[in-house]
């Protein structure tokens, strides 16, 4: 069973995925992280647009508790978080948590404050250190 890192984007309900949408849509289980970011909408409304109950995951349910993890050994499970799922390092510290207990992860990436920074003026570049990876392929065109 998948451990669904999807990231809801900056908005709203509606700024999910529509590969983050199916993903939550056949998942048992769908928590929402909410100690990192803050969504412009309630709880409620992601569960009626999603259709399924969201169960909030505070700082203490990722971070010293097993509950995520051993739900994803037997069920689907979503893990929704707010802008991109793998920018904070507690999201990395479950997923490789997940993955040292045989769990298979899929990531389903989305908007970040860390893109979303462009609409300042400035470039990322002006707020830290970043790395580009350059891809050297012929097939992205």
């Amino acid at each position: 069973m998948p451990l669904y890192f999807i990231g809801l984007g900056l908005n709203n309900e509606k700024d999910a995925t529509v590969n983050g949408l199916e993903a939550i849509k056949k998942c048992d289980v769908v928590y929402l992280e909410n100690y990192t970011s803050v969504l412009n909408c309630k709880k409620e409304d992601l569960e009626k647009f999603y259709g399924k109950k969201i169960i909030i995951a505070r700082r203490s349910l990722v971070e010293e508790s097993n509950e995520i993890v051993e739900n994803a050994k037997s069920k689907d499970v979503a893990f929704l978080v707010i802008g991109d799922p793998l920018v904070a390092t507690t999201h990395m510290d479950l997923f490789l948590r997940a993955k040292k207990e045989g769990i298979k992860c899929r990531v389903i990436h989305n908007a970040s404050i860390i893109s979303a920074i462009g609409i300042t003026g400035l470039q990322v570049y002006k707020f830290g250190k970043t790395t580009s990876i350059p891809l050297h392929c012929s097939c992205l065109i």
